[in-house]
């Protein structure tokens, strides 16, 4: 791995050593939670979008798995939230590797409306299977237990966020620096040519896409957890449009673009809010000025313009 990429989880983790104690108030410990929740959703999806160059449209149906699975099992079967977490992450990571090789023979515009098909199907599911998910209401989720206490507190829930973004970060670049990365890079570059010279195309694709689906998974089980409540929307068509633009906005194939991009679109409508009916349009138009003046997004263009790797 690149000294700078460590230099860069060095600073990530300095980072959020130090966020908990200068944050003002519990909105913005909050705030700061949700933001390395989706980062860690994001840098998965980066993997597949970014790296792999698969698209995924319907990303937030296994971010709604997870976390209905993570409600479901404990209130209505009695287990235990890990097991639930790990139940929740294995039945998505079966569901995506049996969809994905079928997906996958797809291309381009195919390809997205075929991921965004799954994840409207998984939704419409969760929204309807009232018995046992709530139906549109949505259902409690049980408080998290760890070796007999309780996660409770929001300062609890930020070192537990903060140490699965850091490892997620580690993993991650590790991943891409390895043979299984630059087999993802090759694949993205020219599957014919990743072909000629020996990579199995399918299996990386699916591998990458079930890694990518897990990912989500277990970060929907940290969300229900956290929030106490889950509902459809987690899993919505409009969540994996947001998903993406993250990645897209921070910097495809860029780990810290993942992180980057994360956090500026968890914040903007927050700091958007004061626009009173307007932030949509405000939203809207600050992505298009992005995509415009930094089509590759904000992270590698600021590389490029100032000689730095990511």
């Amino acid at each position: 791995m690149k000294k700078n990429a460590y230099f860069g989880l060095y600073i990530v983790i300095a980072i959020l050593v130090v966020l908990p104690f200068v944050v003002p108030n519990s909105f913005y410990l909050d705030l700061v939670i949700r933001m390395a929740i989706n980062a860690v959703i994001v840098l998965g999806l980066n993997l597949l979008i970014g790296f792999a160059g698969q698209i995924s449209m319907g990303h937030a149906g296994f971010l709604g798995i997870g976390a209905y699975a993570s409600a479901v099992l404990p209130t209505h079967f009695g287990w235990h939230p890990v097991l639930a977490m790990a139940a929740g992450a294995l039945a998505t990571g079966l569901l995506a590797g049996l969809v994905a090789r079928p997906i996958f023979k797809l291309k381009g515009h195919y390809l997205a409306m075929a991921t965004l098909g799954l994840g409207i199907i998984i939704n419409i599911a969760l929204r309807n299977e009232a018995t046992w998910t709530g139906g549109p209401d949505g259902m409690p989720v049980p408080a998290m237990g760890l070796f007999g206490f309780d996660l409770a507190s929001d300062k609890h829930w930020y070192w537990v966020v903060a140490l699965l973004l850091s490892v997620s970060v580690w993993a991650s670049l590790n991943l891409i620096d390895s043979p299984f990365g630059r087999a993802l890079r090759a694949l993205h570059g020219s599957e014919v040519a990743s072909q000629v010279v020996g990579v199995d195309v399918v299996r990386y694709k699916v591998a990458i896409f079930v890694m990518s689906a897990v990912f989500a998974s277990l970060m929907g089980s940290v969300t229900a957890h956290y929030v106490g409540f889950v509902t459809p929307n987690l899993a919505d068509f409009f969540h994996s449009i947001e998903l993406v633009t993250m990645v897209v906005i921070g910097g495809m194939a860029s780990v810290y673009g993942s992180l980057v991009g994360a956090v500026l679109l968890t914040a903007l409508p927050q700091a958007l809010a004061t626009f009173e009916g307007w932030e949509t349009v405000a939203f809207g138009s600050i992505l298009m000025l992005c995509m415009i003046f930094m089509p590759k997004g904000l992270v590698p263009t600021l590389a490029a313009k100032f000689g730095k790797g990511d």
